[in-house]
């Protein structure tokens, strides 16, 4: 079964005029929304326990950190999915603590601020981003095909080390990190959604991902790979407290250096709103992006009163969109429903991090690749032929793996620089935009035959062959025939091989 195909006979789901609008019962509805907060909740939790480390957090207030960015996460994916007036894309995109921003935040903490400056910074840089979201939006006229399907693919292959380093295990210090036990656990879980999804009914083949995971748990709690001792430490309830950890301060260069992490942020949610609407068939304007971009920025702006960070879109979800074909917006909020619930009851929280990482490295393996599958159909849409598409292709693709595949390549590059770029998404996205503006809206001095950089046609007729050709003549099974249906007699000719 096509996963792009409608829901099958008793799915239930209430089909809308937009495929993002479809209806879903509610439980069904918080089952995918669970296995999106599956997907991502790695990605979530990362971000607030490598800044409250470094800020020298420990016990219960760095579990406070993390249940915050949990709260607000579902907060934000709540006003992205069903919006409000000019905020919401109204798309099914999942949000949370963008991964864009811990280098800067480091940055921050490192150099005496503390939280205090960390929340100023992120607070008045998503000020300034929410005045400026409705005319970066404008770009989507720079945003073709060969453009998106760039963005798309290098999305879903910068994520690919994400899953990989899950599978080893997570934690690079583990003494079993790397070790075959947990490759074997990856491969298991990475087996059981094939199996599921080749032999399963319609539900079971959407929800592969989410009992695969669950499955896989299973499995290597009775291998005694995974540790749900740590789920009783720690309160039941707990609401995250405004302003925690002090009032923010607001650092001049703290605000500045996030200023270029919002642009990039910007920048990364508006490749996934062009992605998932390309997943699901949506169809977005410059004033949809817009309340999109809104959305983010003013999550962005409240999360630090209650202790967060930056919010954005998180790509893995696309992925998963594109896995299971629902499509449906309401899917996504149920899951923004959970990420809040999980933020108000760390307990449940604690249940969700006891899954080992090698289990999510195997979802994780098919999430990520779909995201790059979805940008390769993209770019099979894009004409080649006597133009320069390829060439914008080959070294946008290039260029956005370079921090991906070289994590220190830009070093000893500024720190702005850095900001922007070692990012393998905003670099992409810069250079094909960058590229395309170059070689297809300056058409002056573009040469009309561009030689090795254009697609060579993959088949050549002699015009001397069309010319014989007469009105109602036909080919059929390798053969000429005329328009009465009679093989025509086909010669060979002089000189040929």
């Amino acid at each position: 079964m096509s996963r792009n195909q409608a829901p099958a006979p008793g799915h239930h789901s209430a089909e809308a005029a937009r495929p993002e609008d479809t209806k879903l019962p509610i439980g069904t509805a918080f089952a995918y929304g669970f296995q999106h907060v599956l997907t991502m909740y790695g990605g979530i939790i990362a971000p607030p326990l490598i800044i409250g480390s470094a800020a020298g957090l420990k016990g219960p207030d760095l579990a406070l950190l993390i249940t915050a960015c949990l709260f607000i996460g579902g907060l934000a994916t709540l006003l992205q999915t069903l919006g409000i007036k000019w905020f919401g894309s109204q798309l099914p995109l999942v949000q949370g603590t963008s991964f864009a921003s811990v280098a800067t935040l480091l940055a921050i903490v490192n150099g005496g601020g503390g939280l205090p400056a960390v929340f100023g910074s992120v607070m008045a840089a998503s000020v300034i981003g929410l005045v400026v979201a409705p005319f970066f939006a404008q770009i989507i006229h720079f945003f073709p095909p060969v453009v998106t399907g760039v963005v798309i693919t290098t999305i879903g292959l910068s994520l690919v080390p994400v899953a990989a380093g899950w599978a080893l295990g997570g934690n690079a210090k583990a003494p079993d990190y790397g070790s075959m036990a947990n490759i074997g656990l990856m491969a298991l879980t990475l087996v059981i959604i094939m199996v599921l999804s080749k032999l399963g009914s319609g539900m079971i083949s959407r929800l592969s991902i989410l009992l695969a995971i669950v499955i896989g748990t299973v499995i290597a709690a009775i291998l005694g790979k995974a540790d749900f001792s740590q789920v009783a430490n720690g309160p039941i309830f707990a609401f995250p407290d405004p302003f925690h950890f002090g009032l923010p301060t607001f650092p001049p260069a703290g605000i500045i250096s996030m200023v270029i992490v919002v642009l990039v942020i910007l920048t990364e949610t508006t490749a996934d709103i062009l992605a998932v609407a390309e997943v699901t068939g949506a169809r977005v304007d410059s004033k949809r992006i817009a309340n999109g971009l809104r959305a983010d920025m003013l999550s962005s702006a409240v999360s630090p009163i209650f202790n967060g960070f930056t919010q954005s879109a998180f790509a893995q979800n696309v992925g998963l969109v594109a896995v299971t074909g629902i499509k449906s917006r309401f899917a996504v909020a149920a899951g923004g429903g959970v990420l809040m619930i999980l933020g108000l009851l760390p307990v449940l929280g604690r249940v969700v991090a006891a899954i080992p990482m090698p289990v999510l490295g195997g979802a994780g393996i098919v999430l990520f690749g779909t995201v790059a599958a979805s940008g390769i159909r993209t770019l099979s849409k894009v004409d080649y032929r006597d133009n320069m598409n390829l060439i914008i292709v080959a070294t946008s693709i290039g260029f956005g793996l370079i921090p991906v595949v070289s994590p220190t390549f830009y070093a000893s590059f500024p720190s702005w620089f850095q900001v922007i770029f070692d990012s393998g998404i905003s670099s992409a996205a810069i250079m094909a935009v960058l590229l395309n503006i170059i070689f297809n809206v300056v058409k002056r001095g573009t040469p009309h035959d561009p030689s090795v950089f254009a697609a060579a046609p993959t088949r050549m007729i002699p015009i001397q062959v069309l010319d014989c050709l007469q009105e109602g003549d036909r080919c059929e099974n390798g053969k000429v025939l005329d328009k009465d249906g009679n093989e025509l007699p086909v010669k060979e000719a002089h000189g040929a091989h």
